[in-house]
Formats: C-alpha cells, structure tokens, sequence
C-alpha cells in the first residue's frame, strides 16, 4: 500500500499532512501540539496533561454531554494523550463523518470553556489517577526510576504533575498557558485513510486562520526550548513487602531521536530483548523460567535516548535475572551479534512497518511523528532501506558506546530486604 503524502504549512505555523489511503472507508484525523511535559515551567508541572484532560469538558458550543454523545454518535475511537514532547488528540471514522468529526475536535481544541467547577472536578480525577500510578509496581517503578534517571529535569517528572500543582491550575492559569502554548505555531493536522487533502486544508484554514488568539507571535506565547539532560546512573532499590513480585529495571543512555544510528539501536534492543526469540525472553523465561513478563526497549527523545531492560520476578530470583542480562549486555559488546539474529530483527522491524501501513490511524500518528522530530516525512523505502543497511559493526559499536559500567542504572521495587545491588555487579567492561 504505496503512500500518497500531501503537505501544506501555512503563515501562521499550522502544519497540514495528509496520506490517502483509497482502498479503505476508514479516515483517521489526528491534532497533535509540539508540546509536552518537559516544555513546562516548574510551576506548571503537569498543565499540559490537565489541558488534554479539561478541554472535553465543555466548550462555549457543547456541553460536556454533548461532546460524549457527539463523539459516540460518529462510531469511531477518540484518544489523547500526553508525553514528555507532545500532546495528541485522535480520532478514527468512516469517511464520509470528516467533516463532523473535525468540527467537533476542533471546537473542543480552540474554545475549551475552563468553567472553574468542572476544572475542580477534574483536578480530583487527575490526583486520583495519581494515586492509580502509586498503586501499580510497574508504573511506580517507572516513576522513580525515571525521577533517578534523569534528576532535576523534567524527562525525570511525572507526566501528571503534583497533586500541589494540579491544584494550583484555576481558570485563569490554565487559560493563559492554553492560549499562549496549544496554537497555531505549535500544532501539526494529519489525516489518513480515504482523504481529500483540500477538504482537511480547508477545514483547518477556516477554524485556525480566523481566530486570532491562535496565531503565531500571539500577545504571551511562550517559547519552548528544551535543556538536553545528563543522564545519572542510580542503583536504587525500594522496599514493598506486601508485593508478590519484584520489579526491577536496567538502563543505559542511549542515541536520541535525531541519530542516524536509531535504526541499529532498535535492532540492538529487539535482539536483547525485543520478543519471544530475543536473548533474554529465552535464557530468563523459556530456559530457567525465571520471570513471565522480561524484555528490552530503546525510548528516544529528541535530544536524548535510553535503553532499558524491564522484568518482574521474585525477589529471591532478582540477582540472577540481573546476572543473566548484564551477562547479555557484556556479550553484545565483546562479540557483538550473529548475523542470524541481525537477519531476524530486520525481518521483524520490516513486517511491523509493512504492517502498520494498513491502520489509517498508525499512519496518521507516523505523519505527526516524522514531522515533529525530523521536519520531514520518512518514506517506508527510506526507513526499510536504513534498517536494512544496519550491520553487526553498527551494533557492536554502539553497545560499545553505551553499554558502560559507569552508566548503568539500576531500580528494583518488591520485599527485597536481603537484595544486594552494587556497581561491581552491574559491571559490563
């Protein structure tokens, strides 16, 4: 399925792509802001979220009601969400509801009321999801780990705030940082699947290009610059007796979202871990059944990459799961991969892409992606020729790298009171 992308950029900074997809009846519009949780001020921690949140609930059109009902009366998937670089708004329908489907995102996007009560009610649902995150290893884990990984920089803080913060965010506060952060200048529209281009140009044209308070260089907009972190590398272990299961986690600094390299850094984490034949899943799950969930991921930032390795095992068990993946670790920078294992990976990163080309709803997230973070579109023949191109060198140089002792992070959450994790057992080289 041959992609047919189509751009626009107009004056005030909006961003318009579009990838038809004929074959299909499904059409995916999606509204994604350059903005995230580490573009915040300090004493905003966590607006963002709390906008993506706030604005469905009720704009000067529609009540909140009225948008659930809208939404659900379209049959199609709405989503959004926040990270650390963006926040996204998505909707899924049949073709022939675009229009209506845009109207209704747009209106929720450009005339949020902010209406003081239902900004207190939803501050409650956000400290309660909070809460929900504390309540779950995995997801707390990952908190602090992160607070560890990254220290005083905003990649280390939660997505959802504080609950100090989140209090703080009355009509007025989150009003002005909506207006002077969620425009214009900052936004990227993608559209897939049975598309017109024109149509979705036209749309965006005649909601963003008449209101003014979404115009770039807007009385109040901020800029958004990001402070490239230093990594650190903490060994932290937290004690939960009342947990069946420890979770722990290894990581390692990695390339950013920019390098030329990311293509071999993904291989390098799907061969150490990236699937039912990865290294780990076999020697930690299948050989010696040490854990049901083990794998390895690569997390790129624009500026800024990590590689992790993720497991949940008992406590008695956590420093031979740790032993047999710093082990894994060692043995890709000392003898690198086989040539085998590099063949399977790009197999398995090409049939993924191949994949994805059928889900206008992928499709329109890939669009927001490469224009984000490279400024351009990537074709398929682009990407699957750079994965291609991957050799094991590549790799074996970039554990090399980063593969480090000095480097290696370390956090592990259970009843772990006679764990003992030092640098000299997180030794690589």
């Amino acid at each position: 399925m041959k992609e047919d992308i189509q751009e626009t950029r107009l004056a005030n900074g909006l961003t318009i792509l579009t990838d038809r997809m004929p074959g299909v009846r499904s059409a995916t519009l999606g509204f994604f802001f350059r903005v995230g949780a580490r573009h915040e001020p300090a004493e905003l921690h966590g607006i963002s979220h709390f906008i993506e949140h706030t604005v469905f609930k009720g704009t000067t059109k529609r009540s909140a009601l009225e948008i659930a009902i809208e939404t659900d009366s379209l049959g199609g998937n709405l989503d959004a969400f926040t990270t650390h670089e963006e926040t996204g708004f998505a909707i899924k329908v049949i073709d022939d509801r675009v229009q209506q489907a845009f109207d209704l995102i747009a209106d929720i996007l450009t005339n949020p009321r902010f209406d003081e009560a239902d900004l207190k009610s939803e501050q409650r649902v956000i400290i309660e999801e909070m809460k929900m995150i504390d309540d779950s290893p995995e997801d707390y884990l990952g908190e602090i780990f992160s607070e560890g990984l990254f220290p005083d920089h905003p990649l280390g803080m939660s997505i959802a705030g504080t609950p100090k913060t989140v209090r703080s965010f009355n009509h007025e506060v989150t009003r002005r940082y909506h207006e002077d952060v969620f425009n214009a200048s900052n936004l990227v529209i993608t559209a897939a699947g049975n598309v017109d281009h024109e149509q979705i140009v036209e749309l965006a044209s005649a909601v963003w290009s008449s209101n003014f308070s979404w115009q770039i260089g807007a009385k109040g907009q901020l800029k958004l610059e990001l402070q490239t972190p230093t990594l650190a590398a903490p060994i932290l272990i937290k004690q939960n007796k009342n947990l069946e299961q420890a979770h722990l986690v290894i990581a390692t600094p990695l390339v950013s979202a920019t390098d030329e390299r990311r293509y071999a850094a993904d291989v390098l984490a799907n061969i150490i871990g990236g699937g039912t034949s990865s290294r780990l899943w076999q020697k930690v799950r299948e050989e010696r059944g040490l854990a049901y969930s083990v794998g390895a991921s690569a997390v790129s930032y624009q500026d800024c990459g990590m590689f992790s390795i993720f497991a949940a095992t008992s406590p008695d068990q956590v420093e031979e799961v740790v032993d047999l993946s710093i082990a894994e670790m060692q043995s890709v920078v000392r003898d690198g991969v086989t040539e085998d294992e590099l063949e399977l990976a790009k197999q398995q990163a090409v049939a993924s892409i191949l994949l994805s080309l059928e889900d206008s709803a992928a499709r329109a997230a890939t669009l927001a992606q490469s224009e984000m973070t490279h400024g351009r579109q990537i074709s398929v023949e682009e990407t699957v020729a750079k994965l291609d191109a991957v050799t094991v060198n590549e790799i074996q140089n970039i554990a090399t790298e980063f593969f480090v002792t000095e480097n290696v992070a370390f956090a592990a959450l259970g009843d772990l009171k006679n764990l003992v994790i030092d640098r000299e057992r997180l030794r690589i080289n």
